[in-house]
This record gives C-alpha cells, structure tokens and sequence, in this order.
C-alpha cells in the first residue's frame, strides 16, 4: 500500500511550487510528470481507464496508456499473470483551479482495482447523486426524482427535517435551479467552488459537518474516482453520461458505452471487490490539510480508503479500511 501512497503524495509536493501563482497548466503538469515516472516505475501493469483525457488530447496518463515497464524485464506484455495487472484512475491534481488559486480542497487523487474492476468512462460530464447511510438506496434518493423529493426522502430516513439536510453542490450557472430548488425547501445548501470529488466524499466524511446529500452536474471520472471511495465507505451514488454533441456520443460507443442514457449504480460503475482510493492534500481542505515546506521537510496528509480480502482463516469476507496518513518527507 506505501508505494501506492507514494505516488499521489510525490504528485502533492511537485505541485506545491504553483499553490497561488495562477497557473494551473504548470501545476497540473507538474503533478501529471511526478505521477506518470512513479507509475512506469512500479514492478506491476497499470492500465489507465480514468485519466487526463483521450490520447490525443492528453499526451500522459491518457485513458488507456498502459504503465509500470520494470515488470516487462521478466515477462513479454502477453503473458504477465492478472494478478500482476491492475486498472487505474487517476487525477494528479483534482482541483486544477483551487491549486493556481490558492483555495482550498485541492487533492492528488488515484483508485486501482483488478483489470475490469472500474469502469472505463470517456472525458465527459455526468449527472451524480449521492448520500451515505444506513438504509439509503434507490428508494430514498434517485436521478429520477426531483431534488425537493430527494431532500424530502432523505430528510424522512434520517429522521430530521427538510432544513436540517446539508446539500453540497458545485457553484456553477448550470446549477442555478438545483440550487433554487434545493433551497426552497428549506435545506441547507453548501457551494463548492471546485474540486469534484471532495464534494462527493464530504457526504461520507465526519470532518464535514455531517453533509447529507450530494447533488449536480460534474466530471465523469471525478465521478468515478469518487465511487470508488464511496463504494467502500457504503455510500450510495448514482450517475448517468452527459454529451454535449454527436462526437462525444461517438466517443462513448467507442469505449463500448451503448445505452447512452444508462443510469450507473455505483457497483456499475466500480464493479470489483476489491478496490483502494488514495488520496493527498495538495492545499488545506475539510478533507485533508495540504503540503506543508517547512524548513526543508515537506509535511503531506494522506486519506486511504480500501476495500481487501481478509488474509486471516478467522476472519472472512473483505475488510474495509480508512486511513489517515501524516508524512514527513526530509530533503538530503
């Protein structure tokens, strides 16, 4: 698990230089360089299936790309065992704008899982939905209900009123009328300036003031990046494919994806059962603090969320595991 944590917390300090100097290409990239050389270092396969975009627009970690060339000193491509194969999503720097800014709740942000364990999705956008809770399910909060029965329904489960659910939406123009709708009953609405997935785990997280419910259009992999977390922390979440023109369609097919309107549950979206979601502040946020440069140590705060097989004979089933990480990361 260390070398995994490795990698987004090399990511957070390649990016700490840019932290408020309004520019976010030189961030990102500086995050996308770190992650890419730790991956093609690993002695395993790495498969990209949520990435930095289509090959042609995103030149590394590309959906697609495949990584990790020591494991290819002892076996030909062909014929390195699955167990030695993993699909991979990534997000060097989620939160591309929050980093140039300054602001918080920028994260380095990856999830891996056996080969097939995570859906491959093209770079579009997508309509989500999430909660966490003992008996939150389709039932109680779905994309194919308005936003005042959502609130409504999950305000009945918890046993509390409508204006004591926490709604979290991304603050953006195309959100004007969930955010209108969402405040007339009485709920309390939080906006997020950014950073897509952070929003999402804050409806599983205690650090968040206990956030309810999340709603809105975002990313489709921060969308699965964040199923991922949420999958292991028994969130519920729902999503569905968004395409703004008939190329973006086409895309989609390409990848497989024929039921353009599918609705994803979140086993659909992450199928494996065996998956872990890692996570590092690049700047402070409610999740996590970020990198600190303090007398020539970087200071890093990690989040890792897993999902695993139990390896003890008394104990069956899967264990699922939230850690917080600190690091000290000395220069020599």
């Amino acid at each position: 698990m260390e070398e995994w944590l490795n990698i987004t917390e090399r990511a957070a300090i390649a990016c700490h230089r840019w932290i408020g100097k309004e520019d976010p290409i030189s961030a990102d990239q500086a995050a996308v360089d770190s992650m890419r050389t730790s991956l093609d270092a690993m002695n395993i396969h790495v498969r990209i299936v949520i990435g930095e975009g289509e090959r042609d627009l995103a030149p590394m970690l590309y959906i697609g790309e495949e990584l990790g060339r020591l494991i290819e000193t002892r076996y030909d491509r062909r014929s390195i065992p699955e167990s030695l194969c993993v699909d991979i999503a990534v997000d060097p720097l989620e939160g591309t704008a929050l980093c140039a800014k300054g602001a918080r709740n920028s994260l380095s942000v990856l999830a891996f899982a056996e080969r097939g364990g995570i859906l491959r999705a093209p770079d579009v956008y997508m309509n989500k939905i999430a909660a966490s809770g003992a008996g939150v399910s389709g039932d109680v909060i779905s994309l194919d209900a308005s936003v005042e029965e959502n609130i409504r329904n999950l305000a009945k489960l918890k046993g509390k009123s409508p204006s004591d659910i926490r709604v979290s939406i991304l603050k953006r123009d195309r959100h004007k009328q969930i955010i209108q709708e969402a405040s007339n009953t009485g709920a309390q609405v939080i906006l997020f300036e950014d950073g897509d997935v952070a929003t999402i785990l804050a409806t599983c997280m205690a650090e968040t003031e206990e956030i309810d419910l999340h709603i809105g259009i975002g990313g489709a992999p921060e969308g699965i990046l964040a199923a991922a977390a949420l999958k292991v922390m028994g969130g519920y979440m729902e999503g569905r494919l968004l395409f703004a023109d008939e190329l973006e369609k086409e895309r989609a097919k390409n990848y497989g994806i024929n039921r353009l309107d599918k609705k994803y549950y979140i086993d659909d979206m992450i199928p494996a059962n065996s998956i872990t979601f890692v996570a590092t502040g690049v700047t402070d946020g409610f999740l996590l603090d970020g990198v600190k440069d303090t007398n020539g140590m970087f200071i890093t705060h990690s989040l890792i969320i897993s999902s695993q097989p139990s390896l003890s004979k008394s104990i069956s089933g899967q264990i699922r595991t939230i850690r917080k990480v600190e690091t000290r990361h000395i220069l020599v």
